[in-house]
């Protein structure tokens, strides 16, 4: 199982794999991800839970073979591949990114960012973009985007600690 390197999202997400499905697969760690994506489609090592946004070309034109998203569903980009979850209820594996600003932010400038960021993330072009990426968009709250974090950290500390991820 080929990762960009200890600790990364693709590291993790097959480590989430292992620990729900109960199997073993050895963690091969390269030091970034081009390697990783060369060395899958050369077949010199079987798997990787590399982004959709790196690997999404390489499946179009059949250099790589999409096994399964790590979604918890289907993405519009590769409607018949079906998601890790189907075979391994309750996993998923999702990469994101979100606005932060410092603790003592006041309420009215957060107010203001987070309305303006989903005004922005509603616009049709800029959702298509991002879906023809393999992207997706959720826009919410403050608190939505907080409760989120939450429950995220606590889900990959219990995955980081049944792999014995350790920083290097």
């Amino acid at each position: 199982m080929a990762s960009p390197g200890n600790g990364t999202s693709p590291h993790v997400a097959g480590e989430l794999f292992k620990m729900m499905a109960g199997i073993d697969m050895i963690h091969v760690p390269y030091r970034g991800g081009a390697q990783v994506m060369t060395d899958l489609i050369a077949g010199q090592v079987q798997v990787s839970f590399i982004g959709l946004v790196v690997a999404i070309e390489h499946i179009r034109s059949g250099k790589l073979r999409a096994l399964a998203v790590t979604t918890a569903s289907r993405t519009d980009v590769l409607p018949d591949i079906p998601t890790v979850g189907d075979f391994v209820p309750g996993y998923e594996a999702s990469s994101f990114w979100g606005v932060g600003a410092p603790r003592n932010t006041p309420a009215d400038i957060i107010d203001t960012l987070n309305r303006e960021i989903n005004a922005g993330l509603s616009d049709p072009k800029l959702r298509l973009r991002l879906a023809q990426g393999g992207g997706a968009v959720y826009a919410g709250s403050p608190a939505d985007f907080g409760k989120f974090l939450g429950d995220e950290t606590e889900k990959w500390a219990k995955v980081i600690k049944f792999a014995g991820v350790r920083p290097e």
